[in-house]
């Protein structure tokens, strides 16, 4: 099996952005952001996805969390397209309901090439959890899905905790995202009947 790593930066003049990630790891991870609940949902992310997963992020959190939290998953995304290269022999689609208690999260996923979210969450204005806004959600999965080049789809079909909600969230993109980048011994080159992804 090819080398499935990718390590890259990004700096802003509103942050700074550090992600290394092996997308055939064991699920270790070294996250530090800045922001609890977020270093909390990505060490899931990388724990359910079995990815090695390493992210540093110094941003302006005195504004607030906005820049952070979409840069991280600019270059978790830049990351993710880099590891993935031409996509040759994966599965490339996966979809599962995932379930935290009251909480219950259908993902679909398509390593499609093509970058397009369905994000079937709308919190309340200035949700949060501890101080985390729930509207970021949808800006870290979107700015993730647009580098990664990928088709998410993530809808909330039960749910009334915010901290289950989110977690639903990110464990059930790890779950699909782990499936659907798999080697498949049976794939023969790129998974597409165009023969490119």
């Amino acid at each position: 099996m090819a080398n499935r790593r990718a390590q890259l930066q990004r700096e802003t003049t509103e942050t700074r952005i550090e992600v290394r990630l092996d997308l055939d790891g064991k699920g270790d991870t070294d996250i530090d952001t800045g922001i609890g609940f977020f270093d909390h949902m990505l060490t899931a992310l990388g724990k359910h996805a079995l990815l090695d997963l390493h992210v540093r992020a110094i941003g302006d959190r005195h504004v607030d969390f906005h820049h952070t939290v979409e840069d991280v998953g600019i270059v978790l995304g830049q990351a993710l397209d880099q590891a993935l290269a031409d996509r040759a022999g994966i599965s490339r689609y996966a979809s599962m309901h995932l379930p935290m208690d009251e909480a219950l999260v259908r993902a679909a996923l398509d390593v499609s090439g093509r970058p397009y979210l369905v994000f079937g969450y709308q919190p309340h204005p200035g949700e949060c959890v501890g101080e985390f806004p729930m509207e970021l959600l949808e800006e870290f999965f979107r700015a993730l899905v647009h580098q990664a080049r990928i088709t998410l789809h993530l809808d909330l079909i039960h749910g009334r905790n915010v901290h289950h909600i989110a977690e639903c969230f990110f464990k059930s993109f790890a779950r699909v995202l782990d499936a659907a980048t798999q080697k498949d011994p049976r794939v023969r080159g790129i998974p597409s009947t165009k023969d490119v992804l």
